[in-house]
């Protein structure tokens, strides 16, 4: 068995999806989205503007000093 990940972007196509599930020839399951995506997204529709890649980065090397000692 193998798993594949599809974007709908015709609402028809999802039709034939339900009808290929129905006749048992696929099995539709929805994903749980990870704690860290839901925060990020709650976190950037709150903020006025998105931190850059670098502020991430500064911002994990900061708790991994702390966390782990500086190496």
């Amino acid at each position: 068995m193998s798993t594949i990940r599809i974007e709908i972007l015709n609402p028809n196509a999802l039709k034939l999806i339900e009808g290929m599930q129905d006749l048992k020839l696929i099995k539709v399951t929805n994903e749980p989205e990870s704690k860290l995506k839901t925060y990020l997204r709650q976190r950037r529709r709150n903020a006025i503007s998105s931190p850059g890649l670098d502020e991430i980065t500064d911002l994990v090397e900061e708790v991994r000093a702390e966390r782990y000692g500086e190496k």
